[in-house]
Protein backbone atom coordinates (compact mmCIF):
# COMPACT_ATOMS: atom_id res chain seq x y z
CA UNK A 1 0.00 0.00 0.00
CA UNK A 2 2.80 2.29 0.92
CA UNK A 3 3.60 1.86 -2.93
CA UNK A 4 0.70 3.38 -4.00
CA UNK A 5 0.42 5.90 -1.87
CA UNK A 6 4.15 7.11 -2.56
CA UNK A 7 2.80 6.76 -6.78
CA UNK A 8 0.04 9.21 -5.49
CA UNK A 9 2.43 11.68 -4.45
CA UNK A 10 4.58 11.46 -6.82
CA UNK A 11 1.24 12.00 -9.77
CA UNK A 12 0.16 14.77 -7.23
CA UNK A 13 3.34 16.51 -7.59
CA UNK A 14 3.60 15.37 -11.61
CA UNK A 15 0.12 16.81 -11.99
CA UNK A 16 1.00 20.02 -10.42
CA UNK A 17 4.24 20.32 -12.71
CA UNK A 18 2.21 19.40 -16.12
CA UNK A 19 -0.51 22.26 -15.08
CA UNK A 20 2.21 24.86 -14.71
CA UNK A 21 3.87 24.36 -18.05
CA UNK A 22 0.85 24.47 -20.01
CA UNK A 23 -0.12 27.77 -17.91
CA UNK A 24 3.45 28.91 -19.50
CA UNK A 25 2.69 27.65 -22.86
CA UNK A 26 -1.00 29.52 -23.25
CA UNK A 27 1.14 32.98 -21.55
CA UNK A 28 3.66 32.51 -24.11
CA UNK A 29 0.93 31.84 -26.59
CA UNK A 30 -0.30 34.99 -25.83
CA UNK A 31 2.10 37.00 -25.82
CA UNK A 32 3.24 36.12 -29.68
CA UNK A 33 5.15 37.21 -31.46
CA UNK A 34 7.55 38.50 -28.38
CA UNK A 35 9.43 35.28 -27.37
CA UNK A 36 8.71 33.23 -30.51
CA UNK A 37 12.17 31.69 -29.81
CA UNK A 38 11.04 29.92 -27.03
CA UNK A 39 8.51 28.18 -28.75
CA UNK A 40 10.43 24.81 -28.69
CA UNK A 41 11.69 24.99 -25.10
CA UNK A 42 8.32 25.88 -23.92
CA UNK A 43 6.13 23.39 -25.59
CA UNK A 44 9.35 20.44 -24.84
CA UNK A 45 8.77 21.13 -21.22
CA UNK A 46 5.42 21.51 -21.50
CA UNK A 47 4.80 17.75 -23.21
CA UNK A 48 7.87 15.96 -21.23
CA UNK A 49 5.81 16.92 -17.99
CA UNK A 50 2.47 15.64 -19.31
CA UNK A 51 3.96 12.52 -20.77
CA UNK A 52 5.54 12.14 -16.91
CA UNK A 53 2.32 12.23 -15.61
CA UNK A 54 0.28 10.21 -18.14
CA UNK A 55 3.04 7.16 -17.58
CA UNK A 56 2.37 7.75 -13.65
CA UNK A 57 -1.02 6.96 -14.24
CA UNK A 58 -0.55 4.26 -16.07
CA UNK A 59 2.12 2.53 -13.44
CA UNK A 60 -0.58 3.62 -10.88
CA UNK A 61 -3.79 1.92 -12.77
CA UNK A 62 -1.50 -1.30 -13.19
CA UNK A 63 -0.47 -1.00 -9.61
CA UNK A 64 -4.27 -0.76 -8.23
CA UNK A 65 -6.28 -4.49 -7.40
CA UNK A 66 -9.08 -4.64 -9.61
Amino acid sequence: MADIDTLKAEIKKLNARATQSKMDLHDLSEDLPTNWEKILDVARTAHDAHAALMAARKQLADATPA
